[in-house]
Order: structure tokens, then sequence, then C-alpha cells
């Protein structure tokens, strides 16, 4: 019977510390693993990861070629038809309150509804994209589903200058601004 006393760790799962710096005795040689001097046996001494010893690295002799589309990528925060069940029949569902009951968190681009799990009773969800699955399983508990409209829509030169849509009548007729270069005239000999 297992009681306090002959309480003891699974076999194999502890090992015996490695003694380092102890002499040639310990088992780890009398450099304690690290070789014959050079940076990586001094203490502190760590390489970063693609570091060649001051070599022109691979990542910047490969060329580069094509467009990478990360730069640009949305990141939505997915919340699926399973965590909206926590809620009360009832309830209007949005991003203050997914952040209040901590479902999102951080920043994104905006809320996506996946159709993961079933819905018991009814919700009023207002987001920013839906997938067909949740949007059904949601209607089907007699909720709603609001889509939010797009958080920043990018605006044309017209509408910048002009507040109101129309293109300013006094920034149509300016001139455009002309610089001059001074010339130079060669020196005759």
């Amino acid at each position: 019977m297992m009681r306090l006393h002959n309480l003891r760790p699974r076999p194999g799962s502890r090992h015996r510390v490695k003694r380092l710096g102890c002499g040639e005795s310990s088992g780890h040689g009398k450099t304690s693993g690290k070789g014959h001097k050079g940076q990586k046996a001094r203490s502190g001494g760590s390489i970063r990861l693609g570091f060649e010893g001051g070599q022109m690295p691979l990542i910047r002799r490969l060329p580069k070629r094509g467009f990478n589309n990360a730069a640009f990528h949305k990141h939505y925060a997915v919340v699926n038809v399973s965590d909206l069940s926590a809620f009360e029949a009832g309830a209007v569902i949005n991003e203050q309150v997914l952040r209040e009951s901590h479902l999102i968190r951080g920043h994104f681009a905006g809320i996506k509804i996946l159709g993961d799990g079933e819905l018991k009773h009814d919700l009023k969800v207002e987001v920013d994209k839906i997938s067909t699955a949740a949007r059904e399983k949601i209607e089907k508990a007699g909720g709603t589903v609001t889509l939010r409209e797009a958080r920043s829509v990018r605006k044309t030169k017209e509408e910048v200058a002009s507040p109101g849509g129309e293109p300013d009548a006094a920034a149509a007729t300016a001139k455009p601004r002309v610089t001059k270069t001074k010339s130079r005239k060669k020196k005759s000999e």
C-alpha cells in the first residue's frame, strides 16, 4: 500500500546532476565538455542563430524574389459557436462583451465566428465575418447576425482634400509648383 513514508519518484524520472568544472574525475573532462578556447568556450559566449562568424550569412547571400503578402495579412480574432453557448439567451454579442469574457484579446482586424459546436439558445451577434455553418446554427437557434461595417475605408485623394466628398475648387484650379534650378555656365579658358 502506498503511504507518505514510502512515496518514491518513478524509476528513471530523476537523473544525477551533471557536475561541471570539477576536474577530470567528474566524467566530463577538464574543459567541462566545452572543448579548447574560442568564443563558445567562454562564459556568456553564445552565438545567435544563423551567425557565420562575420561571413555574409546565407539569408543575405540568397536572392530575394517574388512578392510576400505577409505584411498585408489581416489577422482576425476567431470565436467558435460552442464558445457563444456560455452566454444567456437573448444576449447581444459584440467585441466589448467578448473582450470582457476573455474569449478574445490583443490587436486584430476584426472578429470572425466559426461553426464548431452547437448553440442551444438565441443570440444577437455583431461581428465582422462569419462562416456559413456558424450563420446557419445561430439562425436555427433563433438568433440574428449583423455584420459590422469595415473599420477603415481607404479614401481617394479628392476625398481627403475636402471632407464633403467633392474635390476642392481652389485645389483643382491651383497651378502646380515649379522649382527653378540655377544654370551653370562653363568658364571659357
